[in-house]
């Protein structure tokens, strides 16, 4: 584990309607990274609020803080990672064939990039895959960028399988992925959700 996790207490939770700029910020950072990568899966410069906005509205972004911030309360850091999970199956990959309702689907999973290589994704993945065993659905799924090999060997390694790549010229998006879902705890961060979903 990298030390940045271990001196830095991590804590997951929804995100609020004020964690908007912290949150178009990451995405941002994130896409100018993979720019930078020959990547083209985000829209560069990220995305714009009108795409954000309805994940927080409907209680389905999360994002991952360093709890020290808020030692400082002018503090305006991003977060440290942020992931999107929820039932929505995009219908130009999924299929009817695919039983859609049969799994929680992973959108906008980033990791600011002084955390990168300190095992978040992993541990993100790994939180979404136990979300999806505690609703009772099998599988948990992603889809990823055509021509980023580097991200979908990364998934690979993660225990996804490739199920097929979906080839729309105007999607960069579209090779597809899913694994098992599995009752795996973290200790790598408080999972404050726990709490969020009681008290709803």
């Amino acid at each position: 584990m990298h030390t940045t996790t271990l001196l830095h207490p991590l804590a997951l939770r929804q995100a609020e309607p004020t964690d908007l700029p912290g949150v178009l910020r990451l995405l941002a950072d994130t896409s100018e990274w993979l720019y930078s990568q020959g990547v083209r899966q985000w829209p560069r410069g990220g995305f714009g609020p009108e795409r954000i906005e309805p994940l927080i509205e409907e209680r389905v972004l999360y994002l991952l803080d360093d709890e020290l911030r808020y030692l400082d309360p002018d503090e305006s850091a991003p977060p440290v990672a942020t992931i999107a999970l929820d039932d929505h199956a995009d219908p130009e990959f999924w299929t009817p064939a695919d039983r859609p309702s049969s799994a929680l689907y992973i959108h906008k999973l980033a990791v600011a990039r002084p955390w990168a290589g300190s095992g978040l994704g992993d541990a993100l993945l790994d939180w979404a895959g136990s979300m999806a065993y505690a609703a009772g659905l099998p599988w948990l799924r992603l889809d990823c960028a055509k021509d980023n090999r580097r991200l979908q060997d990364y998934y690979r390694s993660r225990g996804f399988r490739h199920i097929r790549t979906v080839d729309l010229p105007h999607r960069a998006s579209g090779a597809l992925f899913e694994r098992p879902s599995e009752d795996v705890s973290t200790t790598v961060f408080r999972d404050l959700t726990i709490a969020e979903l009681i008290s709803a």
